[in-house]
């Protein structure tokens, strides 16, 4: 009797994980995108107890950054034990360093790698081979997959042949592209390869571990006269790895039936045109060549899985000796080389080989570009040429230095029976989650083949998601997006005028529309594209109030489940009792540990999927023309570039638009054209209940509310009717007018406005109301925010709170998750400083939200002054601000040099040399720096002296006339991990920085994993079952420099008290750090993130949160630096504060015996730490200062 094919329905990195996870003892791992999930699996398992080969759990250890689990790896080898990692991109250039170690050391291991690209001109989380192409040089065997399949196939062999070759291997496959791609696929089982092996081998590596019972010295040092010779003894054992792969590669294709090899050869065993490739486009690249077969044409695909060591004996033989033309397609760039690397190692195969095929290499598919069988065709057609290209590129349009080839219209390829999907949906409504349950149900319960994949653009919670979905009877190899699907649901109504949702939906394909528009109504505010398509494909419509529903049912925003449960209804894919079922059985999965209520919430949402109904068409739409646009009069570039990005086709944007943004500079204030309006519920204004202390403003996560004061002219112009406004607060706006403005097309609708609004009387000044009834009032947003001036001048916008709400934020409608905790304390530096202000920021959400083309949020005030921003990586970003810093000093101290020499200087006027004064006596103020550096500049130019060379140099140091403020800003993942060390030596270094930390307490960019600022008992990914240890005390170990500015700051708690700590931390004259709590959508609040500001008011309340300054400053005044602000909490709410937040509720159903015991340890260490800090706040402090006036000299050359 045969072996029964287990199936499982999984991604590439669960299949990758599932794999590894049976030959591992320890995994050192740190969170990278995309392949966090692999080791967030490992972890998973870990913790729920299921056995690796040997019988017992992986040991996990998360460490501070990659190159610290390289670190942990290297150890864990030289002690014996069998160790994986896994990682991408820049993770894995940092791991560099120990791979010549672990090499060189011939030490059995595997990184498993979601190839990803490189950090360049700008980061890309998505995939691409720059990162493993980077580590050709270390020794490492590299192995690749290109499916899902194939990487549950063959990731043993690199684990296999490791332990039997010595030679240590990353075994990679496309971030994204495989990683994230879920398909139905047969899965390996520890019985198949336990039996494979070598145990011989393995004893012998357990056997040279480190030992004192038999001592050994490793890592020695060694001088030229032995060096070299004893590097070439490793040949050897890399000569034998092909043999050795190959070996196991048979062995797997025993096991699986199917026929893999060190290179794989598909097509014509007579080809004349060949590609030769590695990764999923060998998926695509299949569908071609049976096409064109099919046709009568000769070609073929080598498909590459052992790339190093590079095997030419193997390679020759894979390609058939027909073959006349091949193109070498290389997932990579190398700016100057002849040739990317794949294409290098190919021609030096055929080097020497008589009649050799003419060989050329072209880029492909960075950062995870779609390729599709058309861009396969146009590479076989190039090669069909007379002189076909080298060094092309497919599948963009090259206008610049015309590498790429001509463009093939796009065509249906291997569709029989196949059935398409798009769901178009908002980040975190559930759209995804609920697609990925979707083909789940299907793989399991069906003999059919599914697949999925999901595109994002950059933004958080709230951003654009497509989900694409197919289902056949074979085996789906196509490894791009779907273009023709049968069936496409758009979850969001707002984006039937934003993108083109009917693209590609096949004549009788059914469209499924989430609206609150029904009947005639829906009907008459289609757009006419709509309803021409409508009509001109025979497409049924269905539409359905899912936001009523979810609202109906308590589920707030997210429609997921309705929609899932309409689309099964629908289609029928599945027998609808079957799905109905199922979707249920995943409600509790996904669910069921955020408790009953949400559970049964959505069994009613699985319930009412039903409520859609059908739009008549009428056929006369099939002539409607275009609906008229108006021109918005919107800048060229945003035009041309912006807008086109934003409407989700910025794949046709040619080379040529990004002529003179070739280094990755964008212009800021690109955020404010974009306009969704993807709220779903919006603030309503009441001025009869407004008392104008501009709380709202203060606290909104996207500026998109905001005090306008009006002076008699601006109101004599304005739309606004009588009660539209109320008489402004203040001698300083006499006769002015107020009104607190809404931007109904940028807010994302958390409603932390209305919470916190105080009102008048018990009723508030703003209320929370359909988007669509709001639409309305967008006109006065326009007109307040295009005519209305700034009164900023009128007030100290430092002062209080009230106050800093007149001043125009220069951080705008970010990407950030709707009622995001971070971005109120980004907003409100600029508010503060943003005319000057000049940001490094580390990779992470802050960085993600702050600038992801094409949306800039950092924009400019009236004079056209604003932030500058920069980001480099995760792990340097205090080492970048400080670099930025140092240089703003040096050359700042050339115009102190020069304008010191204006007294010498001949050709100086003594209006010249006074203004020289002036500027030299306040140049540490702010304001005047830049007054008096305005005059200088002026008088120069109305002078005409900008000849003189002396003149010259001080206008080019113009922009150092200004005092900056420089910030650096990270999240807690930067600050307490991978960044931490660089973020002690900038604060030791005594310079004139601020540090803004954006605690999270989770890694939240890469999905919530576990930091050193976790707390004890918090779930987080790498702590499945509850954080075990204390949260690390970065504001307290900061302080121990006595030099340095610190404070704890929760603005919901307390907004004086934040706006006081970062207007102290800019003036103090050296190093600031400022740890602001920020409530995440990963910390699960079952109050909602329209909660998140009410979050950090509780968090103070009960003691879990500390609000402190420790100012060096107050020690010159004998003064105790620590200031404690926190009042006494009521720790009776401490356990009710957990419980409201699911990453601890949901250890009490999960571990429910080890909750209470964490829970006690988390409650005690903020007993510890608040006891501590009014310890510290009690300290008598005389005049004894830390840092002697000696020292402060010193710091100051």
């Amino acid at each position: 009797m045969g072996k029964t094919k287990k199936f499982l329905t999984c991604d590439g990195n669960q299949a990758a994980a599932h794999v590894s996870y049976m030959f591992t003892e320890v995994a050192a791992i740190y969170p990278i995108t995309p392949s966090s999930t692999m080791a967030e699996c490992v972890d998973d398992w870990s913790a729920a107890g299921r056995k690796n080969l040997f019988g017992e759990t992986v040991r996990v250890q998360e460490m501070q950054s990659e190159a610290g689990a390289a670190g942990a790896v290297h150890g864990a080898l030289q002690a014996g034990a069998l160790t994986t990692t896994y990682t991408a991109s820049q993770g894995l250039l940092l791991m560099i360093p120990n791979m010549y170690k672990i090499a060189g050391e011939l030490l059995p291991c595997v990184f498993h790698v979601s190839a990803r690209a490189l950090a360049s001109h700008a980061l890309s989380i998505f995939g691409d081979h720059q990162d493993v192409m980077a580590t050709r040089q270390t020794g490492f065997a590299l192995f690749c997959e290109g499916s899902v399949q194939e990487v549950m196939d063959l990731a043993a062999v690199p684990h296999l042949a490791t332990i039997k070759s010595r030679v240590p291997f990353i075994n990679f496959f496309d971030g994204f592209r495989t990683s994230h791609e879920i398909q139905k696929v047969e899965a390996m089982s520890q019985d198949d390869l336990m039996p494979l092996i070598d145990r011989e081998a393995l004893d012998r590596f357990r056997k040279s571990a480190l030992n004192p019972d038999a001592p050994v010295a490793r890592g020695m040092a060694e001088n030229p006269d032995v060096y070299f010779q004893h590097r070439e003894s490793c040949n050897p054992f890399y000569d034998a790895v092909p043999e050795i792969v190959e070996q196991y590669i048979n062995e797997i294709n025993r096991i699986t039936g199917r026929n893999y090899g060190l290179f794989d050869y598909y097509g014509d065993p007579e080809a004349e045109r060949v590609i030769i490739a590695m990764g999923s486009v060998t998926q695509a690249a299949q569908q071609i060549v049976d096409l064109l077969r099919s046709r009568g044409e000769k070609v073929g695909l080598v498909s590459v899985h052992l790339y190093r060591p590079f095997s030419p004996r193997h390679f020759l033989a894979a390609v058939p000796k027909t073959a006349k033309r091949i193109a070498v397609l290389d997932r990579t760039k190398e700016p100057g080389s002849i040739g990317e690397p794949l294409y290098m190692d190919v021609k030096n195969c055929f080097y020497g080989v008589e009649d050799a095929p003419l060989i050329v290499g072209g880029r492909y598919g960075l950062s995870s570009k779609d390729t599709t069988p058309a861009q396969i065709q146009a590479v076989f057609d190039n090669l069909a040429l007379p002189e076909p290209k080298n060094n092309f590129t497919v599948g963009i349009v090259d206008d610049v230095t015309f590498l790429s080839l001509p463009e093939v219209p796009e065509f249906p390829v291997d569709n029989e029976g196949l059935f398409e999907a798009k769901f178009y949906g908002l980040g975190a409504d559930g759209t995804v989650g609920a697609n990925k349950n979707s083909v789940k149900i299907i793989g399991e319960n069906t003999d059919k083949y599914c697949q999925a994949y999901f595109s994002y653009d950059s933004k958080k919670s709230g951003g654009f998601t497509c989900s694409h979905l197919r289902f056949g009877n074979h085996p789906i190899r196509a490894t791009y997006l779907v273009n023709t699907p049968n069936f496409v649901a758009c979850h969001v109504q707002a984006y039937l005028r934003m993108y083109d949702v009917m693209k590609g939906l096949q004549p009788g394909g059914t469209f499924l529309l989430n609206t609150i528009w029904e009947g005639d109504e829906l009907a008459k505010n289609l757009p006419n594209r709509v309803k021409r398509y409508l009509a001109k494909n025979n497409i049924t419509l269905y539409y359905i109030n899912a936001s009523r529903i979810a609202q109906e049912i308590g589920l707030g925003n997210r429609t997921n489940t309705i929609l899932q449960s309409a689309f099964f209804r629908i289609t029928r894919v599945i027998p609808v009792d079957l799905a109905i079922s199922e979707m249920k059985k995943f409600i509790v999965k996904s669910y069921g540990k955020k408790g009953e209520n949400v559970v049964n919430m959505n069994y009613a949402a699985v319930d009412r999927g039903g409520e859609y109904h059908k739009l008549p068409i009428d056929a006369a739409w099939a002539e409607l023309p275009d609906d008229e646009v108006a021109d918005n009069g919107n800048p060229k570039f945003i035009k041309e570039v912006v807008e086109v990005i934003n409407a989700q086709d910025g794949d046709s944007l040619p080379t040529s638009a990004f002529v003179g943004h070739e280094d990755g500079t964008w212009p800021q204030g690109t955020a404010r054209y974009e306009k969704r309006g993807v709220a779903a519920f919006v603030p309503r204004w009441n001025p009869d209940n407004c008392i104008q202390c501009n709380k709202c403003s203060f606290v909104c996560p996207h500026a998109a509310i905001r005090p306008f004061v009006l002076d008699e002219a601006e109101m004599a112009k304005s739309p606004f009717a009588d009660g539209d406004t109320i008489p402004a607060i203040g001698k300083q706006f006499a006769g002015m007018r107020y009104r607190q403005q809404v931007n109904v097309l940028d807010c994302l609708g958390c409603g932390n406005c209305a919470d916190v609004c105080p009102g008048k009387r018990g009723e508030k000044a703003l209320s929370m109301h359909h988007i669509e009834e709001e639409y309305g009032v967008q006109k006065y947003w326009d007109y307040c925010f295009g005519n209305v001036r700034s009164k900023q001048s009128l007030v100290d916008t430092t002062l209080n709170v009230k106050n800093s709400q007149f001043a125009t934020p220069l951080f705008e409608y970010s990407g950030a998750c709707s009622g995001c905790g971070e971005t109120p304390y980004v907003k409100l530096l600029t508010q503060l400083f943003g005319d000057r202000q000049v940001v490094a920021n580390a990779t992470g959400c802050s960085s993600i939200y702050s600038g992801s083309v094409p949306s800039t949020p950092y924009c400019t005030d009236e004079k056209g002054h604003g932030p500058a921003w920069a980001n480099s990586l995760f792990e340097d970003f205090c080492e970048y601000g400080l670099g930025m810093h140092v240089a703003y000093r040096k050359l700042r101290e050339r115009v102190v040099d020069l304008l010191s020499g204006a007294e010498g200087n001949s050709s100086a006027t003594p209006e010249f040399k006074a203004m020289a004064r002036e500027w030299l006596d306040c140049r540490e103020d702010a304001a005047a720096s830049r007054a008096a550096g305005e005059k200088i500049t002026e008088y120069i130019k109305a002078n005409g002296l900008e000849g003189d060379s002396y003149y010259h140099s001080l206008l080019n140091l113009s922009h150092y006339f200004s005092k900056r403020s420089q910030w650096i800003i990270g999240g807690d993942g930067a600050s307490y991990d991978i960044g931490y060390g660089g973020l002690d030596h900038v604060i030791a270094s005594g310079e004139n920085v601020n540090i803004l930390v954006l605690d999270t307490e989770v890694y939240s960019n890469t999905g919530g994993q576990s930091s050193k600022s976790t707390p004890i008992g918090a779930i987080a990914k790498f702590a499945a079952s509850g954080k075990r240890i204390r949260k690390k005390d970065l504001g307290l170990m900061a302080t121990t420099y006595g030099y340095v500015y610190v404070a704890q700051v929760a603005m919901g708690a307390d907004n004086a008290q934040t706006l006081k700590a970062i207007r102290e931390a800019e003036a103090y004259d050296g190093p600031s750090l400022v740890i602001a709590y920020a409530p995440c959508i990963n910390h699960g609040l079952k109050a909602g993130m329209g909660k998140s500001q009410a979050e950090e008011m509780l968090a103070v309340e009960c003691g879990y949160w500390h609000l402190w300054r420790y100012n060096p400053a107050a020690e010159a005044e004998g003064k105790n630096p620590f200031s404690l602000d926190s009042k006494e909490p009521d720790w009776s709410k401490f356990a009710s504060f957990l419980k409201g937040e699911v990453r601890f509720a949901s250890l009490a159903k999960l571990y429910p015996a080890e909750a209470d015991e964490l829970f006690r340890a988390a409650e005690d260490n903020a007993r510890w730490r608040y006891n501590n800090y009014k310890r510290l706040s009690q300290q008598n402090w005389g005049i004894d200062p830390e840092l002697t006036p000696a020292e402060t000299a010193l710091r100051k050359d």
